[in-house]
C-alpha cells in the first residue's frame, strides 16, 4: 500500500531537486549552517515537488497510457483513483508549503509557489499539450529548486540567485530535448508538441547545442561575480564542455540518433550533479550583492 503512495511521487525527481536545493542552500551558506533550517528547507521542498508531480500524474493521465514508459503509472492503471491521488497530493503541497512559511522566508516561499504553478497550472494543465514552448515554460519550474533553497539562507533574491535561476533554466532543455528525441515515438503517439516532434530531430538537435554553449557560459559568471571559487569553475568547464562536445557529435553522419540522445541526457545529470556539489563546497566566503530584491 505504501508503495503506491510513494511511486505516485516520483521519488527520482525529488531525490535530483534535494541535491540542488542543497547546493543552492550551502551556496548562500558559505560554511555557516543552519542544520534546523535546511532540514526544513529541504523536507519542505521535497513535499511541494512531491505534490506537483503526484497532481501531474492525475493531469497526464490520458497522456501517460499512450506512453511506453508511463502505462504503468499507478494513476494510469486504477491501483490508486484520481480522487485518492489528488487528496495525496493536496495534503503532502499543505505539509511541504507549511513547513518553508514557518521555517524560512517570504521570497523562498514565493518562489517554490512560482514553481509550483507554473508546472501544475502553466505546464501540466495546458503549455505541455498545445505549444512547442512548454519546454521552454517548464524548464522555469525546474530551476526553482536551487533558489528557494539559496534564498531560504539569504532572504533575497540578488545575483547569486537569478544565476541560479538562469542556469539551471538553461540546462532543463538539452536535457528535455534529450529524453524527447530518445523516446520520440512516445511523444509523437501522446501527441505531445515536444520540439523534436513538432519541429523535427535536427533542429532539436541545434537548440540542444545551442543552449548547452549559453549555459557553459552562464554556469561561469558564479565564479567570475565571486560567489564560487576556482574549483567550481574548473569543475564547471571541465563538465560543461565535455557535454557540448558530446551534443556535437549528434552532427556526425549515419550517428545513432537514439544512443547519442540518451548519452546527452545521462551526461546532463553528471553535469548538474557535479556542479551542485561543487558550488555547495567551493563558495566564497564573502560575495558581491550587486542586485538584491528585498
Amino acid at each position: 500500500m505504501f508503495r503506491r503512495y510513494l511511486k505516485v511521487t516520483k521519488p527520482g525527481i525529488i531525490m535530483g531537486n534535494l541535491i540542488s536545493v542543497a547546493g543552492g542552500f550551502l551556496l548562500a551558506s558559505r560554511g555557516d549552517i543552519d542544520g534546523w533550517l535546511m532540514l526544513a528547507t529541504l523536507v519542505g521542498l521535497s513535499l511541494v515537488v512531491a505534490s506537483g508531480c503526484v497532481i501531474n500524474n492525475v493531469i497526464d493521465r490520458d497522456i501517460d497510457i499512450r506512453m511506453a514508459r508511463t502505462r504503468t503509472r499507478v494513476t494510469v492503471t486504477g491501483e490508486m483513483s484520481a480522487t485518492t491521488a489528488l487528496l495525496h497530493g493536496t495534503v503532502l503541497g499543505l505539509l511541504g508549503f507549511a513547513l518553508l512559511m514557518v521555517f524560512t522566508n517570504w521570497i523562498a516561499v514565493f518562489f517554490a509557489v512560482f514553481g509550483y504553478v507554473i508546472y501544475v497550472g502553466v505546464y501540466s494543465l495546458y503549455m505541455k499539450r498545445r505549444s512547442v514552448y512548454g519546454t521552454f515554460i517548464g524548464s522555469l519550474s525546474g530551476a526553482v529548486p536551487p533558489v528557494v533553497g539559496y534564498c531560504a539562507v539569504s532572504a533575497q533574491f540578488d545575483v547569486g540567485a537569478l544565476i541560479l535561476l538562469v542556469m539551471f533554466s538553461l540546462w532543463q532543455m538539452p536535457h528535455s530535448y534529450a529524453i524527447a528525441i530518445f523516446r520520440y515515438k512516445d511523444y509523437q503517439a501522446a501527441r505531445i508538441p515536444v520540439l523534436p516532434v513538432a519541429q523535427g530531430i535536427d533542429k532539436a538537435k541545434h537548440h540542444i547545442v545551442l543552449y548547452i554553449a549559453v549555459y557553459a557560459l552562464v554556469v561561469m559568471l558564479l565564479t567570475i561575480g565571486g560567489y564560487t571559487g576556482m574549483a567550481f569553475l574548473a569543475v564547471a568547464c571541465t563538465t560543461s564542455f565535455w557535454w557540448l562536445l558530446m551534443a556535437l557529435r549528434g552532427y556526425r553522419r549515419n550517428i545513432d540518433i537514439s544512443g547519442w540522445a540518451r548519452q546527452v541526457f545521462a551526461f546532463s545529470i553528471v553535469n548538474i550533479t557535479a556542479l551542485s556539489i561543487a558550488m555547495a563546497v567551493d563558495y566564497q566566503n564573502i560575495a558581491p550583492h550587486l542586485l538584491t530584491f528585498n
